[in-house]
């Protein structure tokens, strides 16, 4: 017999859910980390607009082999796309590293401007 979790193994399904993440703050920095095992760098797309960073893994594989009495030709693609709003980031600054299937996007902060005024009250007359 057969286990439940044979029927429901991750690895099953293809999607957003099979690149893990964490997103925290470091040193006045949003970072996002991912995990991106069997994509290269030029695999991988970002784009932000408006504090939406979007990250999208596309993978296009050709494979085929021609031999006397086989032919096999093998074809695969995928695409996920990741989204997360950051807020006031920095857009100019962003820088982005990938190294060992870790994608590390780092994005300062935008800094805070004081808006905040103290008015002093007068006498009246």
């Amino acid at each position: 017999m057969l286990t439940n979790r044979l029927f429901f193994d991750d690895s099953l399904f293809k999607g957003e859910d099979n690149v893990k993440c964490d997103v925290y703050e470091k040193g006045g920095n949003v970072v996002v980390e991912m995990e991106a095992p069997g994509y290269t760098r030029d695999d991988i797309n970002i784009s932000i607009d408006r504090g939406e960073l979007s990250v999208t893994f596309e993978k296009k594989s050709e494979e085929e082999e021609n031999k006397k009495y086989l032919h096999r030709e093998r074809k695969s693609y995928s695409k996920v796309t990741r989204t997360f709003y950051l807020g006031d980031v920095s857009e100019d600054e962003i820088n982005a590293s990938f190294r060992n299937g870790i994608l590390v996007v780092s994005c300062p902060k935008a800094k805070q401007i004081e808006t905040k005024k103290t008015i002093n009250i007068g006498d009246s007359e």
